[in-house]
This record gives structure tokens, C-alpha cells and sequence, in this order.
């Protein structure tokens, strides 16, 4: 799947209504917040401060949060995602990455609160 302008959330207000009003899924030094899009597919924003580390870090815990989501996307319902990667996230790598999707994407199927 390709991560085009579709799967993602682009301006700040549709990152503030998920962080506002969305389910909090905490999954290790990832948070993974979902909040229903109301659209025909998921789609996925991804915060990461500077306190996580240098622009190479922070850049590479985005690449591995966003091939995440494309290897969970198809089995997600159509939701808005905001991943923020705590300041250990750079130790989790891809598959702490893709088990905090898998995780979200398990708690949004069952509905369990």
C-alpha cells in the first residue's frame, strides 16, 4: 500500500480532533490515539518531538511507524491515527513499531474501552 496524501492526516486541526477527542491506545513508548474518520479508509499522522533525538532519529522512527501502518492498514477499520513516539522510541525499532499498530489494531476491532 502506498502512503499517499489519502492515508494521512495533513493539517493540524484533524491532528488536534483525534489527540482531542480519540481513544488512547498505549502501547510502550509509542501512544497510538484512533478516533472514527468517518471515511472510507485509515489514515495515520505521526508526531515526533525533538526530545525523542536528532532529526536522523526522529525521521527514522517516523519511516518505521508509517511501513507500520502499511503493513496493518488493509485489516484496520477506517479511522484516524496519531502515533507519538515517546523519547524512548528509538530503541523499539520496526517491530515495536508494527506491535504497537497490531496492538491498536486489535483493541479498535474488539471494541473493548
Amino acid at each position: 500500500m502506498r502512503f499517499g496524501k489519502a492515508a494521512r492526516l495533513l493539517r493540524r486541526g484533524e491532528f488536534l480532533a483525534v489527540q482531542q477527542g480519540g481513544r488512547r491506545l498505549y502501547a510502550g513508548e509509542l501512544l497510538v490515539l484512533a478516533r472514527d474518520a468517518g471515511m472510507d479508509r485509515p489514515r495515520l499522522g505521526v508526531t515526533v518531538s525533538s526530545k525523542v533525538g536528532s532529526a536522523v532519529i526522529r525521521n527514522r522512527v517516523k519511516r518505521w511507524v508509517r511501513e507500520a501502518f502499511r503493513s496493518v492498514a488493509a485489516e484496520l477499520p477506517p479511522v484516524d491515527l496519531v502515533v507519538i513516539a515517546r523519547s524512548g522510541a528509538p530503541r523499539v525499532g520496526l517491530s515495536g513499531a508494527l506491535t504497537a499498530l497490531q496492538a491498536a489494531r486489535d483493541a479498535l476491532a474488539g471494541g473493548a474501552r
